[in-house]
C-alpha cells in the first residue's frame, strides 16, 4: 500500500487535474455561452501553493486525506449529508421565497449542466485549499510548537473561528437584515462544522460538505432553471 503521503499528493495533483480540465472544456464553450465562467491559467497555478501543505498533514497533527483511522462513513457520507442540509435550506430561502418566479436567463451564480459539475468541484477544492488546508494547517503547526502543544485545541478553534467568517463575510447579502443574519449564520455554521471535520476526518471530509453543498445550491438547482425555466439551453 501506498504512503499516506504519496495518496495525499496523487489525490492533490487529481483534483488540480479536474480542475485543468474544467478550464480548458470552459475555454471550447466560450462561443456558446458567453458569460461562462471560466478558470484563468493564473488560478490553477495558485493552486500548487496547496502542495507542501498536503506534505504537513500529519506533522499538524491532522488526518490524511485517507486515513485509516477515519471510516469512510466520516470521511464522506455524513459531511456531504451535511451539506446537502445546507443546500436545501439556500434553495428554500433563496429560490422558493425570495425568487419563485421563473429565471428568463441562468442566473450568475449557476453555470450550464454539465460543465457546472467541472466548475463546481474545482471551486470547492479551489476554497478547501484556501480556506482549511493552508491556513488551518499552519494554525495547528504552530499550536504544536506553542509550549510543546499544550494549548493546541485553542489554536484550532481560534483558526475555525477566523477562517469560518471569511465567506459569509465576503458573500453577504446588502439588503434585508433578516436575509443578512441568516446568510451570516448559515455561512459560518457550515465553515465552522467544515473546520471540525477537517481536523477530525481530514481535508476530504471538509471538502465533502462543500461538495454536497454545491450539489444542491450549484448543480441541481442549475439542472432545473436551465431545463425547467430555459427549456434547456
Amino acid at each position: 500500500m501506498k504512503k499516506p503521503i504519496q495518496i495525499n499528493l496523487f489525490l492533490y495533483t487529481l483534483f488540480l487535474t479536474i480542475a485543468l480540465l474544467g478550464m480548458l472544456a470552459g475555454n471550447a464553450l466560450m462561443d456558446h455561452y458567453p458569460s461562462l465562467r471560466v478558470w484563468s491559467v493564473t488560478t490553477c497555478l495558485l493552486m500548487l501553493i496547496g502542495l507542501p501543505f498536503v506534505w504537513w498533514q500529519s506533522k499538524a497533527g491532522l488526518p490524511d486525506f485517507i486515513d485509516a483511522n477515519v471510516s469512510n462513513k466520516n470521511r464522506f457520507l455524513f459531511p456531504a449529508s451535511i451539506g446537502l442540509m445546507f443546500g436545501l435550506a439556500d434553495v428554500l430561502v433563496f429560490q422558493v421565497l425570495l425568487h419563485p418566479e421563473p429565471y428568463t436567463t441562468l442566473p450568475p451564480f449557476l453555470q450550464p449542466f454539465p460543465y457546472s459539475l467541472l466548475l463546481y468541484f474545482s471551486g470547492a477544492f479551489e476554497v478547501e485549499v484556501f480556506y482549511r488546508l493552508i491556513p488551518l494547517t499552519i494554525t495547528l503547526l504552530a499550536g504544536i510548537s506553542f509550549k510543546k502543544g499544550k494549548f493546541y485545541i485553542h489554536f484550532f478553534w481560534v483558526g475555525a473561528i477566523l477562517t469560518s467568517l471569511r465567506e459569509p463575510i465576503e458573500q453577504l447579502p446588502d439588503e434585508g437584515f433578516a436575509l443578512i443574519l441568516y446568510s451570516l449564520t448559515t455561512g459560518f455554521a457550515m465553515n465552522l462544522i467544515q473546520a471540525w471535520h477537517f481536523r477530525k476526518a481530514g481535508f476530504l471530509a471538509s471538502l465533502s460538505v462543500r461538495l454536497g453543498h454545491y450539489l444542491i445550491w450549484h448543480i441541481l438547482l442549475g439542472i432545473y432553471i436551465q431545463w425547467i425555466d430555459l427549456g434547456g439551453i
